[in-house]
């Protein structure tokens, strides 16, 4: 689907990618935001050869290395030969060095949550094409868009802000579906959330994460769960979550 301007998203069954084109001095280049869920590079590689015929991406772009967007991404980057950008602290993750924490399945109630127990938690041992996102300029090549790092959900995620229309791609800093109820997950009902709960060790880091990307005002947003969003429904949605996660803590006596 059209998300905005050269901007088009691809739901692989529970998670997002996104591709980024109109790019280079051509504007014929483009380049792809996660991977999705394992075995779904077949459908990915039918999607952006739609897109753009038999033209390979720059790179690809890991807003972090969760089992649920890196599942493809050896089968891509043998495909297209290919360089993938992840932030240093997400490194040891997608290289199997380190193993992400184990889910809270019961932090928040749902089948999806329920099931966290089951998902993987470690990376695919993948090694080569690797370029480390850390300083200002490492998405050289994404002219008019900035990263952000928006840390909780997992140490080095990444979030990525176009100005001149709002577009936020906001990974699971940020998402707009209730992603740990299996029902909100299969009708895809649009409501912003925090990042999946099961699978976000730091909340309180992952909230301070919100509170910068509300201050980017963002008038389109996708992420990597859920529909796209536009207009005053994400401000909206955001300070009623920021004000909720408030007032939980308030009750709490944090």
């Amino acid at each position: 689907m059209k998300i905005a301007e050269n901007v088009y998203g691809y739901r692989t069954a529970i998670a997002n990618i996104a591709y980024i084109a109109g790019l280079g001095e051509t504007k014929e280049e483009w380049v792809l935001i996660d991977t999705g869920v394992p075995f779904s590079a077949p459908f990915i590689l039918k999607n952006s050869k739609k897109l753009f015929k038999d033209k390979k991406p720059l790179a690809i772009i890991l807003t972090h290395a969760h089992f649920d967007h890196i599942g493809a991404l050896q089968t891509l980057v043998r495909e297209w030969d290919v360089p993938v950008y992840i932030h240093e602290k997400e490194m040891s993750y997608l290289e199997s060095e380190k193993k992400y924490p184990p889910p809270t399945p019961f932090k928040e109630k749902g089948m999806m949550s329920f099931l966290s127990p089951l998902y993987p938690r470690d990376g695919i041992a993948f090694h080569s094409n690797i370029k480390v996102i850390s300083a200002e300029d490492s998405l050289y090549f994404l002219e008019g868009w900035k990263w952000l790092h928006t840390p909780g959900h997992t140490d080095g995620h990444i979030s990525l802000f176009r100005e001149k229309d709002g577009l936020l791609l906001a990974g699971d800093a940020l998402i707009t579906v209730r992603q740990e109820s299996l029902f909100a997950v299969l009708m895809q009902k649009k409501e912003i959330h925090g990042p999946p709960a099961y699978f976000t060790p730091n909340v309180e880091t992952s909230f301070t994460s919100i509170e910068k990307l509300l201050a980017l005002d963002p008038h389109i947003l996708y992420s990597g769960h859920g529909m796209p969003m536009y207009g005053n429904e994400i401000k909206e949605g955001i300070n009623q979550l920021l004000y909720q996660h408030s007032t939980e803590n308030l009750v709490k006596g944090n």
